[in-house]
C-alpha cells in the first residue's frame, strides 16, 4: 500500500508547536514568540519583559 504524503497542518492546535520544547499546549505566538507559556516564564526577562504585578 502507498505511504500518503503528511500535509502540514495551517489551522488549530496542531499547527504551531513552541520552538524551545515542542510542545503543542498553550503556545504564545505574539511578537512572533512561538514558545509555550512554560518556557516563556523561564525565559521572559532574557528577554526584555517585566513581571507586573503579584
Amino acid at each position: 500500500m502507498a505511504r500518503l504524503k503528511q500535509v502540514k497542518r495551517r489551522f488549530g492546535k496542531g499547527a504551531h508547536k513552541c520552538e524551545r520544547c515542542g510542545t503543542f499546549r498553550g503556545v504564545i505566538r505574539k511578537y512572533g514568540l512561538n514558545i509555550c507559556r512554560r518556557c516563556f516564564r523561564e525565559v521572559a526577562e532574557k528577554l526584555g519583559f517585566k513581571k507586573y504585578g503579584g
